[in-house]
């Protein structure tokens, strides 16, 4: 190493240390042998140089010879780099054999050796030609015997190879002839030494990343510092050997195998190409122990497999390999074993990585291992490949690995495959390709599916996965046109004629005049041929007569349960079971809806696209808002590019009315461009709750906007009961803020009217209190207090509406002078909404107590006794210790739930930080009076 002996690695200055030991007992007259051996790049030259240099500073003369493969063939070569030239042995062979020879070049040493202490500095002894060999060895045992000033320093390689050794330099002599220091790899501090050494202002991951890249190896981490040029030009450690320059480290990773032997190169490169499919991925690894791996690769590299199992455990020593926490071992940094790669030809790696694959598949390795190999291999061109990587797709899907599953389709094309199973593959890729970030490629594949000559059923799949995917671009009359291409080219195929009519029912719901026109179908295809009509369809037709007010929850329900109990074909069951869902929740059968999702869902293939699989989630998102379960919503909805507000967004808005943040709510709405979204159910939905945001705001000529365009776009979708969007009760009230009573009567008597035929607790006591409302007076209270009367008999899902009929029965008393009445029905409400966590409600319940002249609007708002159950239960767990994220699952909560509850926690006990909890939960810290 360059510098002064102070910059040097421990490692060589302990080396060097043991060399001037030596040096000086020769110039004592006590001459010997000092045996330098390490594995190649630990430095071995390096220390020899710098003990020549010290020697002759010491008065020493100097006489050195470096070994090489080319002198192997020239009899005394290295001898004769040792004593000079000498003309006269020019021709070696011509002055008599090699007694006679090395006897004159033992007598020349004697020679200098009495003019002088002598070094004889022999690098890489193990490549010395075979005579000079011999004269070494012997002439380590003169010296020895004769006590002569000559120190003789041999480096030799002693790394463990692949390729059996010859026997080292020293199998012949006595150990006592002989003071052998063996060179350790660097230590990581060391190393990170060395590099600080260089740039000092490195960062710490910068240094340990060249730590790693180096390997342990001063030549390696040397080359790699050179390459590197400092922190500012490469500020991260490429993976990639092209971003070096001028390309030190590359070469001399590959001047490390070319010494290493042609069989341990082949091992290293082998090992090399399999990581290049392991690397970065979850479960990336040979799937077998290292004594397997061992074997592995010697079967790749027609090695012996012991001495591969014993280089793996040797490299791993050394620090160029390492063990992952997978238990895995791998090269310690990418970049090294991309130099390892370095110059080995594209042909050859593809080649490398098909065998790799066969004989991780011969060896039962996890079958994801083996499509890893197959991703970088190219065309196999057989059975078994197309297989390997469609198993591999199933399995990373259902860990939840999307993206890896595309990967691995994509890559099964690539192989020869029948129409049939092409077709299928198409479609799993397709639908997995729509599900993510962009559509057009999914789209293009499920097209190219549907060209393809298959079975009946795979057709009518792609069909489906297609006019989802187009429905889902806004393109619902594309969809429904292709569904019904295909249902015209499958007429003697009923239960599939059924699958197509489902699916275009559902997909029409993103379009009105599409949604008119196939329900129009569907009508008369169950008036005039019922037998073509099965269950799912039929419960399509129940939940368009409950959303066009034609029928009642009873009715609705009667129905949908006689379609369950029908026999159902496995392809449209889904429907069947979604639709049912959704008129169970419309009918607050809320229980009864998640018993039916969690059905529908459990049945749904994730590689397949399906309209039913969102809506399923959507019944899901609906049930949770109506218990007022906020926390079970998505925290943050997805949003997608070309796609308007869904129906999470319209419940994750109103959810933050009801929880009181006002302003999040504002952002929130604003965050969407209604102008540019689609026309579908999902922004009549949103337009809605808008309307709630806005009308909580204060601003209900903007919520009257809102409420009124929702209304007008659900009456030409057919849409015209209060289940769905109760649009005329939330216009009515903005109307009766604005002055318009007239109006404001007109529409919740319509309200009251359609919420009647469907007949539900939550449906009619929210129209009822409205009525009521807007009707004032005597018959106004009674009309309250018939609301409050419904609900409050109602079962789970109302208490919602039951807090708000509390309120308005409350205002209504205190209006005819009933103060006393009211405060109770008030104060019943505020306790009501503290419980449910909807801090807008309880506000507007104080608000109504404090209009009446109640002196404070509850009888507990601060102090510990202030608190919920939840609330009580949540802080308890905070105090003792548990994160929010421990929190929520334990008790099953969204974390943003938690964090709401914490910040409800603080505010009642006076409090700011968490650490103040347990100190607060001890005591009782008082009562408001306000």
């Amino acid at each position: 190493m360059p510098g002064p002996h102070g910059d040097r690695p421990r490692e060589h200055r302990e080396a060097a240390a043991s060399l001037a030991a030596a040096a000086a007992r020769a110039r004592a007259g006590a001459g010997g042998l000092v045996l330098l051996r390490g594995a190649t790049g630990t430095g071995r030259t390096t220390v020899l140089e710098a003990a020549a240099e010290d020697a002759a500073d010491h008065g020493m003369r100097v006489l050195r010879a470096r070994c090489s493969p080319g002198d192997t063939t020239v009899p005394f070569a290295t001898v004769l780099q040792l004593l000079g030239p000498l003309p006269h042995f020019a021709q070696p062979g011509e002055s008599g054999g090699e007694r006679e020879q090395a006897a004159l070049l033992w007598e020349l040493l004697r020679a200098h050796a009495d003019a002088s202490p002598l070094l004889l500095a022999v690098d890489d002894v193990h490549l010395a030609d075979a005579p000079s060999y011999r004269w070494l060895v012997e002439s380590a045992r003169h010296v020895d015997r004769l006590r002569l000033p000559i120190l003789l320093a041999v480096t030799e390689r002693s790394q463990y190879d692949v390729d059996p050794p010859a026997p080292g330099f020293t199998h012949t002599l006595s150990p006592a002839l002989v003071h052998t220091h063996t060179l350790a790899p660097l230590t990581p501090d060391s190393a990170a030494e060395l590099v600080r050494t260089r740039f000092p202002a490195a960062t710490g991951t910068w240094v340990d990343d060249c730590v790693r890249a180096g390997a342990g190896s001063p030549m390696l981490l040397t080359a790699l510092l050179d390459d590197l040029g400092d922190p500012g030009r490469h500020p991260a450690v490429p993976e990639m050997s092209a971003a070096l320059y001028p390309g030190a480290y590359p070469a001399a990773v590959s001047w490390l195998l070319d010494n290493a032997g042609p069989g341990t190169a082949e091992v290293a490169r082998a090992l090399a190409a399999l990581h290049e499919g392991w690397d970065g991925h979850p479960g990336g690894g040979p799937g077998c122990t290292a004594e397997g791996l061992g074997r592995l690769l010697a079967e790749l590299a027609d090695a012996d497999p012991a001495r591969v199992t014993g280089w793996l455990t040797a490299m791993t020593g050394l620090g160029v390999l390492r063990s992952g926490p997978d238990g895995h071992t791998r090269y310690a940094h990418p970049l090294l074993r991309d130099a390892v790669l370095t110059g080995v030809p594209a042909a050859r790696r593809r080649a490398a990585h098909r065998q790799a694959a066969e004989a991780m598949l011969r060896r039962g390795a996890p079958t994801e291992t083996v499509a890893r190999q197959l991703l970088l291999s190219g065309p196999v061109d057989e059975p078994w490949a197309s297989g390997v990587l469609q198993d591999a797709a199933s399995l990373t899907l259902r860990d939840g690995r999307a993206g890896d599953a595309v990967t691995f389709l994509r890559r099964a094309l690539d192989e020869p495959l029948p129409d049939e199973r092409r077709q299928r593959l198409l479609t799993e890729l397709g639908s997995l390709e729509c599900a993510g970030p962009g559509t057009a490629s999914g789209i293009s594949r499920l097209t190219e599916a549907l060209r393809l000559s298959g079975a009946p059923r795979d057709r009518a799949r792609a069909a489906v996965a297609l006019g989802t995917a187009l429905a889902g671009r806004g393109e619902a009359r594309a969809a429904v046109e292709v569904l019904r291409t295909v249902d015209d080219q499958l007429t003697d195929r009923p239960e599939l004629a059924g699958l197509l009519h489902s699916a275009s029912a559902l997909l029409s719901d993103h379009d009105q005049t599409v949604r008119r026109d196939v329900y129009r179908r569907l009508w008369d295809t169950a008036g005039h041929s019922p037998e073509l009509v099965g269950p799912a369809t039929r419960a399509l037709l129940v939940r368009h007569a409950a959303t066009a007010g034609l029928t009642s929850a009873h009715d609705a329900m009667k129905q949908v349960r006689a379609l369950l109990a029908e026999p159902a074909d496995p392809l449209t069951e889904p429907f069947l079971l979604g639709t049912a869902a959704a008129v169970a929740q419309w009918a607050d059968e809320l229980d009864e809806a998640d018993r039916l999702v969690d059905r529908g869902l459990a049945g749904q293939r994730p590689d397949l696209l399906h309209p039913m699989h969102e809506a399923l989630l959507n019944v899901r998102a609906d049930t949770a808002a109506a218990r007022g379960a906020y926390g079970q919503l998505p925290a943050e909805p997805p949003l997608t590019a070309d796609a308007g507000p869904a129906n999470a967004h319209a419940h994750t808005l109103i959810a933050l009315v009801d929880l009181g943040r006002a302003d999040e709510a504002r952002r929130f709405a604003d965050g969407f461009d209604l102008h540019a979204a689609p026309d579908s159910w999902e922004l009549n939905r949103f337009l809605y709750a808008r309307g709630v945001q806005r009308a909580a705001a204060g601003d209900a000529a903007g919520a009257l906007h809102d409420f009124l365009e929702c209304g007008r776009r659900q009456s030409a979708r057919e849409v015209v009961s209060p289940v769905v969007t109760p649009w005329r009760s939330s216009a009515a009230e903005c109307r009766l803020l604005l002055g318009s009573p007239r109006e404001a009567l007109a529409l919740a008597q319509e309200e009251v009217r359609l919420a009647r035929v469907w007949g539900t607790p939550r449906t009619v006591g929210r129209a009822v209190r409205v009525l009521g409302t807007v009707t004032g007076g005597r018959r106004g209270l009674e009309l309250a207090e018939e609301a409050v009367r419904l609900l409050r008999d109602a079962g789970t899902g109302t208490e919602r509406e039951l807090i708000a009929a509390l309120v308005a029965q409350g205002r209504q008393l205190t209006a005819t002078g009933d103060r006393a009445r009211a405060r109770e029905g008030l104060r019943e409400a505020a306790e009501r909404a503290e419980r449910l966590g909807a801090p807008r409600l309880r506000t507007l319940a104080e608000e109504a107590l404090r209009e009446g002249g109640a002196r404070r609007a509850s009888a507990t708002r601060t102090g510990s006794g202030a608190l919920t159950g939840s609330e009580r239960r949540i802080a308890q767990l905070a105090a003792d210790g548990r994160t929010n994220t421990e929190i929520a699952a334990l008790l099953h909560l969204a974390r943003r739930t938690v964090e709401t509850h914490l910040t409800h926690v603080y505010k009642k006990l006076g409090i700011r930080r968490r650490g103040e909890l347990r100190e607060a939960l001890s005591g009782d810290q008082g009562l408001s009076s306000g």
